[in-house]
């Protein structure tokens, strides 16, 4: 059945609509008040859809401690490469950087060590620090670069997420690796 039917009036055709809520339908006029109405409800939340957008910890695990140097062997602005806690996670490297670093230990603050694999797709970073900038990068694979000194934090390019750090303790003048801080390219448990 048509939602319109046809009447003749004064020689010509005239379209005349039938009630909508004759089937059960909204009308136009109700469905602009109930949209409307939606979208205030929304608008005053008190969270709002920003609220919903909070930022999440970075996994934290542990592994077997392990040492991998020490601070009277290492020098400002070169880094050292190592595995931890197995060949399997991939290389690492521990630099000390001269400039306080957020999860560096030392008397500066200054000694950090990250994964040397891209999180966006497992770049090799191994080899492409800049001390000037203290930062790893660009990454061959999309030029992705990471500030040392805030946690591997993205400067610039196509990852998503910061360079998984090497969590560090110091015992005297030894470095030792205890964990991870971030999730490692290619695993879904840094277990």
């Amino acid at each position: 059945m048509s939602k319109t039917t046809q009447k003749q009036r004064d020689g010509l055709d005239v379209l005349q609509e039938e009630s909508p809520e004759k089937y059960g339908c909204l009308s136009r006029r109700h469905f602009l008040l109930t949209g409307t109405s939606a979208v205030a409800c929304l608008a005053l939340m008190p969270t709002g859809i920003a609220g919903a957008a909070k930022g999440l910890p970075a996994v934290q695990t542990t592994h077997p401690r392990m040492k991998i140097g020490t601070v009277s062997a290492l020098r400002e602005g070169v880094a050292v490469n190592f595995m931890y806690p197995s060949p399997k996670f991939g290389p690492s490297f521990l630099v000390k950087l001269g400039t306080e670093a957020g999860g560096g230990v030392g008397k500066g603050s200054d000694i950090v060590a990250f994964n040397g694999m891209c999180p966006h797709m497992g770049g090799p970073l191994i080899g492409m620090y800049k001390h000037e900038y203290k930062a790893v990068g660009p990454c061959p694979l999309h030029l992705t670069t990471f500030d040392l000194t805030r946690f591997g934090m993205i400067i610039t390019g196509q990852a998503t997420e910061s360079l998984p750090q090497v969590t560090l303790e110091l015992d005297g003048d030894d470095i030792y690796a205890v964990g991870f801080l971030g999730l490692v390219y290619g695993r879904n448990s840094n277990a």
